[in-house]
């Protein structure tokens, strides 16, 4: 990862984190340091049925790592941030955002207002791990093998319990999804293949996989109530990896994103082709940083989610 002060601030692209890049404590500095933070943070506290600003800063971290309270808490964070680099004059040409991050990226991109956006990820949230309650499903990332492998593997655990591909986070970092049995089948196997790591996530479901089939209904309807404009930079979709400016189709797409695999990888890919030249990791963590520097070690790329990290920022291109 370059520091800031190798960045090149041309034909900026936001990426914004999605699930796992939560910790307890996240914010607190940004609501202590800025106003606009402080507001938005008491905005949302009073749209959620639940204190987020005591969740995120204090914990415990159990709860905050349950997916109806991870989701919120993330797209409050990436939105508080999106809008301080704005204020500054910092303005991207592009957004994308993994899973749970596209949100975020469509709120950049004036698709959806703050309210909108919290709303609905807090009831996809709350669908997500109902149908991780109702139908027992987990996730699993797998290091070190390529695509093809993966598929390989995920097509024999699928005789004895449904796993497919979730996410393809990086050329060497896959994400399955499926039942308990099937994924533990799977990973089984990836590390008789020779995985270098195999991880089962910290998840309450098989997210991007036909086991949310039992929420879509609901989440379409959620959808339905909203009012998508259409966003005022092109956003990349983690359904098909490239861009669209079509309100009609976002809606279509975040339908389609719960059930189908993330395509990161060609996402970034076709960020870089469209003139990305710096990629800047909108939110906690620094999760897509990191991914970025295995798909293309060559990457501008440089996370902003804390105090420290903006104010080093601002310091020296505001």
């Amino acid at each position: 990862m370059l520091d800031a002060s190798e960045l090149n601030l041309s034909n900026v692209a936001f990426i914004f984190p999605g699930q796992g890049s939560q910790y307890v404590g996240m914010g607190m500095d940004l609501y202590e340091h800025f106003d606009q933070a402080k507001s938005l943070y008491e905005r949302a506290n009073a749209i959620l049925d639940f204190d987020l600003i005591k969740l995120c800063f204090e914990g415990p971290d159990e709860e905050l790592a349950q997916t109806e309270k991870t989701q919120p808490a993330l797209f409050v964070h990436s939105y508080i941030v999106n809008q301080l680099l704005r204020q500054r004059g910092i303005t991207p040409v592009m957004t994308a955002g993994h899973s749970l991050g596209e949100y975020s990226a469509l709120a950049a991109a004036g698709v959806l207002q703050f309210e909108q956006g919290l709303r609905l990820v807090q009831m996809r949230g709350k669908l997500m791990q109902n149908a991780g309650g109702s139908v027992k499903g987990t996730m699993a990332a797998i290091v070190g093998l390529d695509y093809l492998t993966v598929h390989h593997i995920c097509q024999l655990a699928s005789h004895h319990a449904l796993v497919d591909l979730a996410n393809f986070n990086s050329p060497d970092q896959i994400v399955i999804s499926g039942t308990i049995a099937g994924v533990e089948a799977a990973m089984q196997m990836a590390t008789e293949r020779g995985a270098k790591r195999v991880v089962q996530l910290n998840v309450s479901g098989a997210f991007h996989s036909p086991l949310m089939k039992p929420v879509i209904h609901d989440f379409i309807e959620s959808l339905e109530i909203i009012d998508f404009k259409s966003p005022t930079i092109p956003v990349f979709t983690n359904v098909t990896g490239q861009a669209t400016t079509d309100a009609v189709e976002i809606k279509m797409f975040l339908e389609k994103q719960l059930l189908s695999p993330v395509l990161w990888t060609e996402t970034i890919k076709h960020m870089i082709q469209g003139g990305a030249e710096t990629f800047i990791e909108v939110g906690p963590g620094k999760v897509l940083t990191g991914l970025l520097k295995k798909i293309d070690r060559t990457l501008n790329v440089i996370s902003l989610g804390s105090f420290e990290q903006l104010d080093s920022f601002f310091e020296r291109y505001c």
